[in-house]
């Protein structure tokens, strides 16, 4: 099976759509690893494209469960709780109901799937191989895949106690992944943070047990612009420009 791996949608419609577009005929099911709204001015679109991909496995992101009144607004900066307040001013029944249900962890054959963290699958940012390494004893399949972050980036397990190194994404060829334990992230389809604008997902091929990360250009000034139509912060329509 071929999976289309993303994270991180944030809103983000016409960056969805144009990774949807990308990595068409590349894919039999869908895992979403969390965060579908929040930061981004089409949060009910986001949901109900998502929604209806193929075999999709979705997990459930910390903006999304601050939007459904489940994470005190008080933990995140003022421009997210800005945001996070106009999500809330717009959401539909429907979106709500929808994200109410879904899950923050799940494990689909040798993949064990988290927004966050296997420790703590909605808030903890796996940030380097020190916080890795205390998250490869949290989980029992041979892979892990998050989000969260919004960085594309593998850690590989390298000692009995967890110990871990970091590889940077290759977007140049797939990755076999067998033999190995790995924790991995797809980087965000909405508002990448590695410096680099273009939006992130990932395939993973679970036969053969391959990893491709992937990058594409989208319009971002469409997106900019929708964000100030609605009068959300500016600081968030500026970053998109600059992937940070």
């Amino acid at each position: 099976m071929r999976v289309l791996v993303i994270s991180d949608i944030h809103a983000n419609l016409v960056a969805l759509e144009t990774v949807l577009a990308d990595a068409a005929g590349s894919y039999d099911a869908v895992w979403c690893l969390g965060d579908l709204v929040g930061y981004g001015p089409n949060p009910n679109e986001c949901v109900e494209l998502v929604r209806g991909l193929p075999g999709l496995i979705c997990l459930v992101g910390n903006h999304d469960k601050a939007v459904l009144g489940e994470i005190d607004l008080n933990v995140f900066n003022g421009d997210a709780r800005s945001a996070i307040a106009w999500s809330q001013s717009v959401i539909t029944p429907g979106t709500l109901e929808y994200l109410r249900a879904l899950p923050a962890r799940d494990q689909h054959g040798d993949y064990t799937l988290a927004h966050g963290s296997p420790r703590q699958p909605v808030w903890e940012y796996i940030l380097d191989r020190f916080i890795a390494q205390d998250n490869f004893a949290l989980f029992t399949t041979p892979y892990c895949l998050v989000g969260h972050t919004h960085m594309p980036i593998l850690y590989r397990q390298t000692g009995p106690h967890g110990e871990a190194q970091e590889e940077s994404a290759d977007y140049h060829s797939a990755r076999s992944l067998r033999g190995e334990r790995v924790i991995i992230n797809p980087g965000s389809v909405g508002q990448p943070r590695d410096n680099n604008p273009d939006a992130a997902y990932a395939v993973l091929d679970t036969a053969g047990d391959l990893w491709e990360f992937r990058r594409v250009p989208y319009d971002i000034f469409a997106t900019q612009s929708r964000m100030r139509a609605a009068h959300l912060p500016e600081r968030l329509a500026a970053r998109l420009g600059f992937g940070w």
